[in-house]
């Protein structure tokens, strides 16, 4: 180990948590960078981009950098915490050191919800990307989901490397297709190429009403559908627990994330906006489809609807894997059931990743009995689970520092920038999202959902608070 590495390895918590026990430190240094990358990217880009476009007009550039830099502190607070403590429990862990287990119990569970409603909702799409094709039109809809997740659940039992090896190549697609969109879009901004006979460039946005077409209004209320296309940012977080020299890899990978949110949601919008006016978009159609089907590119719906499956299906590999992992480290500490903490040979915690699927298998049913609305019935609870997650990780972190300044502990030299302000501006933030959902028809069922969720929390708390064991977390000797 060199010099260098030692002292990044110093700030070491002296904490050592049960749940992280057993793992296989397998994930390379490529993999950390594209679940990165991955996390950041997803069909909120691909997909929701063109909606939110037709909506807001070119202002939604703005609300992709704000709700961009509001993921990227969470994601950093979190980063400064692993460095500290590694863990493969992340903000479970975490929130069991610094709130206590029903810390832990609450981030663990809200992940859950969040990840197992979000992969009924990946299901649903991946049924619905394959039916664009006539190969799958004949095939019901709950049939393609059912396969989705026995294919996915599969390969994510069989070992964390080759999870990180099918993120690798899932992020490749996302990240290749967006690369190859940009560099078509410059391409036909620099030579003026003229798209349905108006030529590209910055006058298209001034001479259809400037950045705020619709006033600003608009703009604040799709915040609170921007906010979830970083939702799975945090997922490398969890993934810092199965790699080597996680001191080493994790600040680069991190600190990459801001770039790429600058690049590839901001600069596409952007570039959208230039190429075709924004009431061109809509969300019924890829706005990347709606550029290249107008200056006559041949397939473009069809490699666009590869890559949006792409990104289901990575959304749902990550999910399986999260919440496996999230699950083991509640079990161990007796606020989730006892075999989500089993194992398999190969040193995958099967139990929680098959609990997330016996969820998924609710979506199945319901996308065989209401496969109209499959999507948007559990899309807004998955919400509520990356809110709370997302503000249990700040919580956390602001207790974190807490200890560090009262010499409790030594904080790393990757921290959080501005702390404790940007923990509480993003925390605002979040609450204020929270309150945006109020203003949308189906987020409305959501905030009245809101006291089922907190009930069934504090149900399942005293149902298991006679067993939790407190000694899951040790000092070192």
């Amino acid at each position: 180990m060199t010099e260098q590495t030692t002292r990044a390895a110093e700030p070491r918590g002296d904490r050592v948590d049960a749940g992280d026990s057993g793992y296989r430190k397998t994930l390379k240094t490529r993999h950390i960078n594209m679940i990165a990358i991955g996390g950041a990217i997803g069909t909120g880009l691909f997909l929701g981009a063109g909606g939110r476009l037709a909506q807001a007009g070119p202002s939604l550039a703005i609300v992709y950098a704000v709700c961009g830099l509001i993921a990227f502190f969470v994601v950093r607070a979190l980063g400064e915490m692993i460095l500290y403590r590694p863990s493969s429990g992340a903000f479970v862990s975490y929130a069991r050191e610094f709130m206590g287990e029903k810390g832990a119990y609450t981030a663990g569970w809200m992940h859950f919800l969040n990840w197992s409603t979000t992969a009924i909702a990946d299901t649903t799409a991946i049924a619905l990307y394959a039916h664009y094709w006539s190969l799958f039109t004949a095939i019901p809809q709950w049939v393609l989901a059912l396969i989705a997740l026995a294919i996915v659940l599969s390969l994510n039992l069989v070992s964390v490397k080759l999870f990180g090896e099918l993120e690798f190549w899932f992020a490749i697609i996302k990240v290749a297709a967006l690369v190859l969109f940009m560099v078509v879009g410059v391409f036909l901004l620099v030579t003026q190429h003229p798209i349905d006979g108006v030529a590209p460039g910055p006058q298209l946005i001034a001479d259809n009403g400037g950045i705020f077409p619709m006033g600003v209004v608009p703009m604040v209320l799709i915040m609170q559908g921007v906010i979830f296309a970083y939702a799975a940012i945090e997922l490398v977080g969890v993934a810092a627990g199965e790699t080597e020299n996680p001191e080493k890899v994790m600040p680069k990978a991190i600190n990459s994330i801001i770039w790429r949110i600058g690049l590839f949601y901001v600069g596409s919008v952007v570039l959208l906006a230039m190429l075709m006016p924004w009431s061109a978009y809509s969300k019924s159609e890829s706005p990347f489809v709606t550029v290249l089907s107008h200056i006559g590119v041949p397939y473009a719906g069809d490699v666009m609807n590869l890559v949006v499956l792409t990104a289901a299906m990575s959304s749902l590999n990550s999910g399986l894997y999260s919440t496996g992992r999230t699950l083991r480290s509640m079990s161990m500490a007796g606020s989730a059931p006892k075999f989500t903490a089993a194992m398999n040979s190969r040193q995958v915690p099967y139990g929680g990743i098959l609990l997330t699927s016996a969820v998924c298998i609710v979506g199945v049913v319901l996308n065989y009995l209401v496969p109209a609305q499959a999507f948007e019935i559990v899309l807004n609870l998955a919400a509520v689970g990356i809110l709370g997650t997302w503000s249990i990780i700040l919580l956390s972190h602001l207790l974190f520092v807490r200890k560090a300044n009262r010499g409790e502990l030594t904080r790393p030299s990757f921290r959080l920038p501005f702390s404790p302000y940007s923990e509480i501006v993003s925390l605002v933030f979040l609450a204020a999202v929270l309150v945006l959902m109020g203003f949308d028809e189906v987020g409305r069922y959501t905030i009245m959902a809101l006291p089922l969720i907190i009930l069934a929390l504090v149900v399942g708390w005293f149902a298991v608070r006679s067993r939790i064991d407190t000694s899951v977390l040790e000092t070192k000797e």
